[in-house]
């Protein structure tokens, strides 16, 4: 394994032995490994743990069997508590996002602050493989199918050359004892499922799956460089001064689509509204379309681009107690204490909230980029930019949406859909019934 590792840190690069390199341990066998290995290659290692406090005593014995195999090694040992559970509620994360944004966030600050050169974090083969499959599964493209990159940043992965199997015989050929997480046997995350019950059916076709699959990853990683190479020439060919893209230039690629797609990321346009622009391309001059911070405009033989003029929030405060309330809206409010004929009408314009929920006074404003809410029925939380580009919404109708909100959450997109944190549950007393009378030209 030690040949393998110190070939592939040579093939990308990944570290030099002039500066120290912040090393995340948790003290699994593969984070064990790769601390062992970069000291007794001659770096400078500093030792970075994390305990997200997440299975009790286990956390605590993490933390001191890390801090105790650092002091063996003679290795500068950092640790960092976190609550990662009211992180996770307070940001409407799972948990596993919770701890990732954690992780990288503190350890990107100790990089900063011990002028280590890189974090090395301890992914293998197998990660990467588990990884292109959950992107598989989720829907990707090109990138999501080149598995886990050696380098991100300041992120460096010297093990994604070597397999699980290959950490372990490395570490009982050396008698190196780790700790062994408890929720790594649970199928309940995702990572978990892929690892423990897909893979197995895998290698039921061919044994050797995980190999085939990181070689196909490598192929596709290459393929990427390709792609996005040629991206790159296309935008020095087809992005003229003034964001003005050219129609005939961008035609003369194969896949004209997705060099498209790739050229509007850059200003913030989604696939959804890339695949519009891309149908509008034969279709008469004068179509618009937008996103967060551009709007495009369709010309005869270019792509018009301009940033957006930031417009004003418009807000007002509202108390609730109104029984009706006119505005740029008319909306009505009642309080309804929950009876057994208590019914819920199924109308668009009519919300129902959980009154103890609520924080009072409301406000009723206009949205503002980075806004965001967790729709009706969803767990996960969306942008309204978003939204309205699912929604297929125009500048216009953007512009005449209101947004009810409770402190700073958005309660409401009035008129069509209220947010999930605010619903009715087993546990609701009374309810806020807000009717929303909308005009004819609001009508949808």
């Amino acid at each position: 394994m030690r040949d393998v590792v110190r070939a592939y840190i040579e093939k990308y690069q990944l570290l030099t032995e002039s500066l120290p390199v912040l090393v995340g341990v948790s003290g699994g066998a593969d984070s064990i490994a790769l601390l062992t290995f970069l000291v007794e290659s001659g770096y400078s290692c500093i030792a970075a743990h994390c305990n997200f406090h997440l299975r009790g005593d286990e956390s605590m014995r993490d933390e001191q069997f890390t801090r105790e195999y650092a002091g063996q090694l003679n290795v500068p040992f950092l640790k960092v508590d976190f609550d990662t559970r009211q992180y996770a509620a307070e940001r409407h994360l799972s948990i596993e996002m919770a701890a990732r944004e954690l992780r990288y966030n503190w350890f990107e600050e100790q990089r900063l602050a011990t002028g280590a050169q890189a974090i090395a974090v301890a992914h293998h083969r197998d990660d990467s493989v588990e990884t292109l499959l959950m992107n598989l599964v989720r829907g990707t493209g090109i990138r999501g199918m080149s598995g886990i990159r050696p380098r991100n940043g300041f992120v460096v992965r010297p093990l994604l050359a070597v397999s699980r199997a290959d950490i372990l015989e490395w570490l009982a050929g050396r008698n190196l004892r780790y700790v062994t997480d408890s929720t790594n046997e649970s199928d309940a995350y995702t990572r978990n499922f892929i690892r423990l019950r897909v893979l197995p059916l895998l290698e039921e076709l061919n044994p050797s799956v995980k190999t085939a699959i990181a070689r196909t990853s490598e192929h596709l990683a290459a393929a990427e460089a390709v792609y996005l190479h040629v991206v790159e020439e296309a935008r020095g060919r087809v992005v003229e001064p003034g964001d003005r893209l050219s129609i005939a230039a961008l035609m003369r690629y194969p896949s004209p689509d997705a060099i498209l797609y790739e050229l509007l990321k850059t200003y913030n346009f989604t696939r959804l509204v890339a695949e519009a622009v891309y149908l509008s391309l034969t279709k008469e001059p004068g179509k618009v379309f937008y996103s967060s911070t551009h709007r495009l405009i369709k010309d005869r033989d270019y792509l018009l681009l301009s940033p957006l003029v930031k417009e004003e929030v418009k807000e007002y405060i509202l108390t609730g107690d109104e029984q009706n309330w006119s505005g740029p809206v008319e909306l009505s409010f009642e309080k309804v204490v929950i009876k057994e004929d208590f019914h819920i009408r199924k109308d668009k314009n009519i919300a129902y909230f959980d009154y103890d929920k609520l924080t009072f006074p409301l406000t009723l404003r206009t949205w503002k980029e980075g806004d965001w809410f967790i729709p009706f029925g969803m767990k996960g939380r969306k942008k309204l930019s978003d939204y309205f580009s699912d929604r297929k919404f125009s500048r216009l109708d953007k512009e005449q949406t209101w947004l009810l909100c409770s402190g700073d959450a958005v309660i409401w997109v009035v008129g069509e859909r209220p947010d999930n944190r605010f619903c009715l549950d087993k546990m609701t007393k009374s309810v806020l019934v807000v009717h929303f009378f909308p005009t004819k030209s609001e009508s949808k």
